[in-house]
């Protein structure tokens, strides 16, 4: 039997995988209330999205850096080269 196309322009559905995992409660909760989520597998889900995404932020920084950057219209990059005071000690 030949595979089923999918009709052309429909997105399919991402692959699911069912995972049982230890999990700290705690993280958990805290990451729920952070993200919004109402279920533990869409909490998961959403920090998987969140890391990910950053990732592809920091990726994208790099990619810019080797490029050459942006330019420090506020001249912070100098002041962060600059070397520290250190404080004199008396005696």
């Amino acid at each position: 039997m030949a595979a089923k196309s999918k009709p052309p322009g429909k997105v399919s559905e991402p692959a699911l995988a069912r995972k049982n995992m230890d999990m700290d409660v705690a993280k958990l909760d805290a990451a729920r209330r952070i993200l919004g989520a109402r279920s533990d597998t869409e909490t998961v889900d959403r920090a998987l999205e969140y890391v990910i995404s950053e990732n592809r932020e920091f990726m994208a920084l790099d990619r810019l850096y080797e490029l050459g950057g942006l330019a420090d219209v506020y001249g912070n990059a100098r002041r962060a080269a600059a070397p520290k005071r250190t404080r004199k000690r008396s005696g």
